[in-house]
C-alpha cells in the first residue's frame, strides 16, 4: 500500500483551483488512487465517492473501530457539535470561490461521510468538512497515468484549529496510516472495478449498449 502514497509536489506542482481558494491549508496526506480509466472519468469516481456505502473505513473492521472511538469521542467531548462545524466555526469554503466556480457544479454529498461539496470541473472536486479541531478538504484530481490512462489522486488538506487541533492531528496520524488508508483504499479499489465492469456490460442488468440485450443474451 506504501506504493501509493504520493509526494507532495505531485499535488502542489498542479495547477489545481483548490489552490486559489485554500492556501491557508496545508497539505497532510497525498494518495494514488486505483481508479484506472479515461480522461472523462472523473465524475464516476465522484458519483462512487459520494454514494460509498462502507464509509471511510472501507468497511475494515479495525479502521470501523477506530472511526466509532473516534465519534463515541467527539460526542463525548462536544467536538462535532454542528455549531463547530461548517456554517458555524469556520465559513464553508464555497464563500471564497471565484464566479465561474461558484456558478459551475457543486459536486454531490457524501452519504457515508459528513462531508459537503464544495466545487467539481472536469478533473477536480472538492469536498468540506470541519469541527472543534480542524476544518478538513478532501480533494479528488483526475490526472494521467504515465501509461496512456488516468486514476484518481486523493489529496487531505487541512487547517488545524490552533494548537489543540495540531496537536489531534499528530496524535491520529499513525492509526491514519495504519488502520484507515489501507483499508480505504482497498474499498475504493474493489468499488472501482466492480462499477466498471457494470458499465462495461451496460450498466444494472448487464445491457449491451445498443441492442438492449443482456450481456448473457449477447453471448
Amino acid at each position: 500500500m506504501s506504493d501509493l502514497r504520493l509526494p507532495s509536489t505531485d499535488h502542489t506542482s498542479r495547477p489545481w483551483r483548490i489552490h486559489e481558494i485554500a492556501g491557508d491549508f496545508r497539505l497532510e496526506d497525498l494518495w494514488a488512487l486505483p481508479t484506472p480509466g479515461g480522461p472523462d472519468d472523473l465524475h464516476h469516481l465522484v458519483q462512487q465517492m459520494a454514494d460509498g456505502k462502507e464509509g471511510p473505513h472501507g468497511g475494515n473492521p479495525v479502521g470501523r473501530f477506530l472511526f466509532a472511538v473516534r465519534w463515541k469521542l467527539g460526542a463525548l467531548l462536544g467536538w462535532d457539535k454542528p455549531n463547530s462545524g461548517v456554517g458555524g466555526r469556520v465559513a464553508t469554503l464555497r464563500d471564497r470561490l471565484p464566479d465561474d466556480l461558484r456558478e459551475g457544479p457543486r459536486g454531490p454529498d457524501l452519504t457515508a461521510a459528513p462531508f459537503t461539496s464544495v466545487f467539481q470541473t472536469h478533473d477536480e472536486w472538492a469536498a468540506e468538512y470541519a469541527n472543534k479541531t480542524m476544518h478538513g478538504v478532501m480533494h479528488i484530481g483526475w490526472v494521467p497515468d504515465g501509461n496512456g490512462g488516468y486514476r484518481g489522486q486523493m489529496a487531505v488538506l487541512v487547517k488545524p484549529n490552533g494548537r489543540f487541533g495540531s496537536l489531534y492531528m499528530l496524535g491520529i496520524k499513525p492509526f491514519r496510516y495504519l488502520g484507515v488508508y489501507p483499508a480505504l483504499m482497498r474499498s475504493i479499489g474493489r468499488e472501482w472495478r466492480d462499477n466498471t465492469a457494470r458499465r462495461t456490460a451496460g450498466g444494472p442488468g448487464g445491457l449491451v449498449p445498443g441492442n438492449g440485450q443482456t450481456a448473457d443474451e449477447h453471448a
